[in-house]
């Protein structure tokens, strides 16, 4: 939220002699840095960095980075774990083998 939706919205809660005050640009800023810190609190308690974000939507772009890199490492790791399973039930005829080759050829791609 910018200084200027705050301004918006005071002139709509019918604040109209401060529509310009500095102190509504000092609530902007309370309000900006209240609500990145507590998503910042928020990222941190579930195990995310916070990088250098300045702003909700820096913090939000560093946590999309750091789930999109989970989630990568999570697909590779679960397709291991396929691949493992059908190394254990490897036979003669091959078939399990090439299920395992399949499975790790879809993470190199």
């Amino acid at each position: 939220m910018t200084q200027a939706d705050v301004a918006r919205m005071a002139l709509e809660a019918g604040m109209t002699t401060m529509a310009h005050d500095s102190r509504i640009a000092r609530f902007a800023t309370l309000l900006a840095a209240a609500q990145r810190e507590k998503l910042a609190h928020w990222m941190r308690s579930l195990g995310y960095a916070t990088g250098h974000g300045d702003s909700i939507e820096d913090l939000l772009d560093h946590l999309g980075t750091q789930i999109s890199e989970g989630l990568e490492v999570e697909v590779l790791m679960e397709r291991e774990a396929c691949a493992d399973i059908c190394d254990q039930h490897a036979s003669v005829e091959g078939i399990a083998q090439r299920c395992a080759e399949q499975i790790r050829a879809r993470s190199k791609k």
